[in-house]
């Protein structure tokens, strides 16, 4: 097997908006820039589980928000956002799978914080990024760590961002930065222009480790950070540019059950 060819062919054949129902699609409905990278980062602390779910509650917050995430997270108050929430969903509670409404609130106040001191979340990675980083994740502990240290939280809210220390593949937030540096037809590229993206490095959930073990991309056996290391060293390979461009077809090889 070609394994190039293979992953190179769908690359191409998901490339596209119609290819998929991924959660990268809800963010074209970011009213702007600064909107889009706030939901980005909102969709990847909650990109976990059935896609259908997933977007369900993103497409809550949306309309909460109208788009207009920046100014909305701007002005974010716990107290009356709390009231809004009872008003608007009356008993249904704006938690997801793990994660409760008091994290929801929690996570919003953090970007709060962040907005209010950086005014945005690439001015925060940019602060931690250093080009000669053999890979961005010095940069990626950091950055997780400040946005974890902003507020109060419970310990379910450590689930929406990992503590990057703890040796966890950090899939979401790899996906995060995904989106944020590289550009094509799904990925955003909003950081294109400061953050390398052969730095990147992949977002390894179940589908892209059972899919990559299928083809025999990694030898490691534990689905972890050292994995997404080792599994990008050898999508280099194949494009020592970009890496990570071949994360969303092994996503979604497995999420169609091509292998299988």
């Amino acid at each position: 097997m070609n394994v190039k060819r293979l992953l190179d062919s769908y690359y191409h054949k998901y490339n596209n908006h119609l290819s998929s129902k991924d959660p990268v699609w809800n963010l074209q409905f970011a009213n702007s820039d600064s909107d889009k990278e706030l939901l980005a980062f909102f969709v990847s602390c909650y990109a976990y589980g059935n896609i259908i779910q997933i977007n369900k509650h993103i497409k809550k917050f949306i309309d909460l928000t109208s788009g207009n995430i920046y100014s909305f997270i701007r002005e974010f108050e716990s107290v009356a956002f709390a009231s809004l929430l009872k008003n608007k969903y009356q008993k249904e509670s704006y938690c997801y799978r793990f994660n409760t409404e008091q994290d929801f609130i929690d996570l919003l106040y953090s970007l709060k914080i962040i907005i209010m001191e950086y005014g945005s979340l690439k001015s925060l990675f940019l602060k931690h990024y250093n080009k000669t980083d053999e890979n961005i994740l010095p940069a990626l502990n950091k950055f997780a760590s400040e946005i974890r240290n902003a507020g109060q939280h419970s310990k379910s809210f450590d689930y929406l961002i990992p503590d990057v220390s703890k040796n966890s593949a950090c899939k979401r937030l790899n996906l995060f930065l995904r989106w944020m540096v590289r550009k094509d037809s799904i990925d955003t590229g909003l950081w294109s222009r400061e953050v390398d993206k052969s730095k990147l490095i992949i977002p390894v959930d179940t589908h892209v480790f059972k899919v990559s073990q299928k083809l025999g991309l990694a030898k490691r056996k534990s689905c972890d950070i050292k994995y997404a290391i080792e599994l990008t060293e050898r999508l280099q390979k194949y494009d020592a540019q970009d890496p990570v461009k071949y994360d969303f077809a092994l996503c979604h090889i497995g999420v169609d059950k091509i292998l299988i």
